[in-house]
Parts: C-alpha cells; sequence; structure tokens
C-alpha cells in the first residue's frame, strides 16, 4: 500500500506544485509539439523513482510516465474551451485509474473484489451516498413543486443549477457528520446556512420565499438525517 500511496504522492506533486500555469497554456497551444509536456512527463518519472528510491521500480516508472503522457495527449486534443472542467475532471480519474491499474498488476496485492463488493458495510454506505444526492433532489423537487410555482425565478440572482448542488453538498456533508457520530457538526451547518441565507431573505423581504427556503432546508437535512440514523442502524445490526 506504501508504494501506492507514493505513486500518488509523486503525481499530486508533479502535476499541481511543480507544473506553472503558463507550461499548462502552452501545452494547450501547441499540444504534442509542446517541449513542456515532455518535460511534464519526465518530472512525473523522477519524482516517482525519488519517492520510491529503488531502482527495480524504474520499469513502472516509465510505463507510468507512457500512461501518463497519453492521457495528457488525450485531454489537449480532445477539450474545447466548453469541456474543459469535464476534461480535468476525467484527466485525473484517468491517471489515478492507470496508477492503480498499475500498481495492482506490479505488487499484485491480496485484494478480492469479490469480497469488497460482498462487504455489506461498504453497500450500504454507497447506497445513501447515491441516493442523497439526484435522487433525493428530484424527491424534494417534487414535493417542493406547488410552492417553487410560486416563488418568482430572479435568474440574474442565481447562478445556473447551484441550489441544487447546494442541495447535495450539505445531504453529503450531513450524512459524513451523522455516520461519523459528529452531531454537533450538524447543527453548525444548520446555522452556518441560516447566516449566509439570512442576508437574502431580509433583502427579498418575500416571506413565500423565506418559508420555500425553511421547507426545503429543513426536509433536506431531515432526509439526511434519517439516511444517515438508518445507515448506522443497519451497520450494526
Amino acid at each position: 500500500m506504501i508504494v501506492l500511496l507514493k505513486l500518488i504522492l509523486a503525481h499530486l506533486i508533479g502535476d499541481f506544485f511543480l507544473q506553472s500555469r503558463s507550461w499548462i497554456q502552452e501545452k494547450e497551444e501547441k499540444k504534442a509539439r509542446s517541449l513542456k509536456i515532455y518535460l511534464h512527463v519526465l518530472i512525473h518519472g523522477i519524482l516517482i523513482l525519488l519517492l520510491l528510491w529503488d531502482w527495480k521500480y524504474l520499469f513502472l516508472a516509465i510505463i507510468l510516465i507512457l500512461a501518463h503522457f497519453g492521457i495528457d495527449l488525450l485531454k489537449l486534443y480532445s477539450q474545447k474551451k466548453k469541456t474543459r472542467p469535464v476534461w480535468f475532471i476525467t484527466d485525473q480519474v484517468l491517471h489515478l485509474l492507470s496508477i492503480l491499474i498499475l500498481w495492482t498488476i506490479w505488487e499484485n496485492p491480496e485484494i478480492s473484489i469479490r469480497e469488497i463488493l460482498q462487504n455489506t458495510n461498504l453497500i450500504i454506505v454507497a447506497t445513501a451516498l447515491l441516493f442523497l444526492t439526484l435522487p433525493a433532489g428530484i424527491l424534494l423537487a417534487t414535493v417542493l413543486k406547488k410552492w417553487s410555482d410560486k416563488i418568482p425565478q430572479d435568474s440574474n440572482q442565481s447562478l445556473e443549477n447551484a441550489g441544487k448542488y447546494i442541495g447535495i453538498l450539505e445531504r453529503l456533508f450531513v450524512f459524513g457528520f451523522i455516520l461519523t457520530d459528529h452531531w454537533e457538526a450538524v447543527g453548525f451547518l444548520i446555522a452556518a446556512k441560516s447566516v449566509f441565507r439570512f442576508g437574502d431573505l431580509k433583502k427579498s423581504k418575500e416571506r413565500k420565499l423565506t418559508e420555500y427556503i425553511l421547507i426545503g432546508t429543513l426536509l433536506s437535512f431531515g432526509i439526511a438525517m434519517v439516511v444517515g440514523i438508518l445507515s448506522n442502524y443497519l451497520m450494526t445490526v
């Protein structure tokens, strides 16, 4: 496991600390013709060898930098201005997957995918997390629809889909706090959201909006709490 952690550390240092903005811009402009992309993968290889400090990993380092080079080229040639955030996330996921796969092949750890998939607690948590994202959001939107239709929508005052993502994040935070038995953090989160919302509600002087936000917030937190409590119970029976 220490080898895997060092490989991930090398990736983080190489991609986020030893790569300047000017390098990124040159790579995006010149792509494979940029010298910086070759220096970038070379730095990754050096970091891997320095952190592992063993020449027996030389071949692994070479394979990893070739994989890194291929993934970076895929991103550079595929991304557009509008899809840059998506390709950034895709790029990082592919890098981590390549590290995990090559580490698994190289080290041959005793990991049973079947045992992992049959882990009851893991399935409970995964199911809860998935439910608290889009399904819970759709459920809340359906319940609140008769009230949301009466609230004036001012697109100039809100980021696109911001409310949906705020709801998802707050439910995941609440779930995590309950799972780790930190109920005081749930109270802090509710208080923090109330403080941030107070200014908007006071400025709007719209009673319907105030009531709608209160109902939505309480339902969102309530769902996360119920799911958290239920998950804790199922993992202990």
